[in-house]
This record gives structure tokens, sequence and C-alpha cells, in this order.
């Protein structure tokens, strides 16, 4: 069976404290002024009755993602697990792949290459989680192999109380948030 890595965001867990940042920044020796991932704190509804939903975002490893089908090099491609990637060495820095996602997922690193999440493959490929994952103190994120419907991400997935963003996009964003 093919493996297709996700990630649960439970919103109810989370407090957007930006724990998930920090480990990712220091993980990825992510530039000053560059993100892979980062944490929003949506409002909804009308005076009184409004409630805020925190969460934790990133590139969301879409099933059908443009940044892919609009990078002009092939330095924008889908690995191991369905993780969309970027190829440095093939990156021209012409921002393609930055115009197509819709969710605003991507930078230019200091180097001149885009630069994304990879969902931490590097640590995934030894067994283990990626940094915001293992950090996260509210254990908020869960990360694993959607196609096992017996990972705790895959039954996660399933509930009825889930939501992608942006599902117009059309996208099938594999980042899922338990409302």
């Amino acid at each position: 069976m093919k493996r297709r890595y996700a990630m649960a965001v439970d919103t109810r867990r989370c407090v957007a404290c930006s724990a998930c940042v920090i480990a990712c920044k220091t993980e990825n020796r992510v530039p000053n002024g560059g993100f892979r991932c980062w944490t929003v704190q949506e409002t909804s509804g009308t005076f009184p009755d409004l409630a805020l939903e925190p969460r934790s975002e990133r590139c969301n490893h879409c099933a059908d993602a443009p940044c892919v089908s609009a990078c002009p090099t092939g330095a924008s491609f889908v690995a191991e697990g369905g993780i969309v990637a970027v190829d440095r060495r093939k990156c021209t820095g012409c921002k393609a792949c930055i115009a197509s996602c819709p969710y605003g997922a991507r930078f230019v690193h200091a180097d001149g290459h885009v630069d994304k999440c990879t969902f931490c493959l590097h640590r995934v490929a030894k067994g283990g989680q990626p940094a915001c994952v293992e950090t996260c103190p509210t254990k908020a994120l869960t990360f694993g192999d959607l196609s096992d419907p017996s990972s705790p991400v895959a039954e996660l997935a399933r509930r009825s109380r889930v939501k992608t963003l942006k599902p117009e996009a059309g996208t099938r964003p594999q980042v899922f948030f338990l409302t």
C-alpha cells in the first residue's frame, strides 16, 4: 500500500502558542523572515456570538497540488508519501509556485530558492515525527499515514467535525482541522 502522509490539527486543543513555529524554524534552519508553519486565530460569528479558532497552519501537501503543475523547472514535485517538496537545485526562484498556492505556504529562502514545509520528511524517514508535532505542548497536532485506516491521523480525518482550508480550490489538502 502506498503511503499518504497527512496531519490533523485539533483546533480545540491548539492555543496558537507558536511552539510549532519555533520548533520548525530550529529544526529546518529557516532564516529570519521565512516560515514553514505559522499560527492564526480566526474569529467568526456576529457580536456578541463570536467564536475564536486558533490553529497551526502549513503547506497542505495537496493531492492535486497546483504548485507542482505551475513549476516550469520541475523543482516542485511530489515526494515519498505524497509530500509536496522543492528541489532547491532545480528552483530558479521564479515564484510561479508561490502565485499558484491558495494557502500562502511558500516563501523565497535567503539563498534564492523557494522553501516550504516538508512534514520533516528527513525525520519521518527515520521513524520520527515532524518537529512541530513532537513539540506541541497541547498535543493538538497528529501526523501519520492516511492510507493506513488504523492510524490515528486517518481516524481523525474520518470524524464528522473535520474541515480543510479552502475546499473550493479543489486541491484536496492533506491537512485536516478538527473543530
